[in-house]
């Protein structure tokens, strides 16, 4: 767990939130069946959650319901399998509906999707975002560019929409990870020269403050799994990872 106990970011929206009280809350989904395969993650390669996943969300959602630390207005949720079973295990915590939004869903793999890894990268060559981010992953895919625009565009919206109130949107590594780069105004369109590790059913909490004469966003806490004590997981397969020696000559 990691808590940062106030950082406040330079950042502000273009329409200031009048309440200051306004708290965001980022919940990744639990450990999913593409986690530990080599599958393209996209609607049709998502299968849901794991076993250790379903577990790691039944203890968050315990844990929620224990602490009451989190008692939200609003229940937002990416339309994917494994967010929408992560905030559906944990629903009964909030007592609320859930809001499905298809703009939090993680990066979007076009052609790729439901692919293995091997047989994506040998068809459309390995994503090197670094280099072209502008370039999609697949035919029909996000590139870098589309994919953190849409998601700092869909935390603006949400987070105007129910200013002044606790916002929970259970998500995707990948727009947590892109909350960061929204909230410090760095360039959506340049991947930037860091790497996180946002771990599943992890909370991060932003809070929206007034600070020098304007309004701020401070993060307070990043990749909370204080829950998950016990809990051993594998490490995680990760579809961005290179490709094997052999397919890298197809990258382009």
């Amino acid at each position: 767990m990691v808590v940062l106990g106030g950082f406040a970011a330079q950042y502000h929206q273009n329409k200031e939130i009048s309440n200051p009280m306004t708290h965001l809350y980022l919940i990744r989904h639990g450990e999913a069946v593409t986690n530990v395969k080599p599958i393209i993650p996209g609607m049709i390669g998502d299968i849901g959650l794991t076993e250790l996943g379903r577990k790691q969300a039944e203890r968050l959602r315990d844990r929620l319901i224990r602490t009451r630390e989190i008692i939200p207005d609003v229940l937002i949720a990416s339309t994917m399998p494994r967010a929408r079973e992560t905030a559906e295990i944990i629903q009964p915590a909030f007592g609320l509906p859930i809001i499905f939004d298809d703009e939090v869903q993680e990066m979007r793999m076009g052609d790729a999707d439901g692919m293995t890894t091997n047989e994506a990268w040998e068809k459309f060559g390995h994503p090197d975002f670094d280099t072209y981010p502008l370039r999609p992953i697949a035919p029909n895919g996000d590139s870098w560019g589309t994919f953190s625009l849409r998601v700092g565009q869909s935390l603006t919206r949400i987070t105007e929409e129910h200013a002044g109130k606790t916002i929970v949107i259970v998500c995707h590594g990948g727009v947590i990870d892109t909350a960061f780069i929204h909230f410090f105004r760095m360039p959506s369109m340049v991947l930037p020269p860091t790497d996180f590790h946002t771990r599943n059913t992890s909370i991060t909490h932003w809070e929206y403050v007034n600070r020098r004469r304007r309004g701020l966003w401070r993060l307070n806490v990043y990749n909370d799994t204080e829950h998950l004590h016990g809990i051993e997981a594998k490490e995680a397969v990760r579809w961005e990872d290179p490709p094997p020696a052999n397919l890298r000559s197809s990258e382009s």
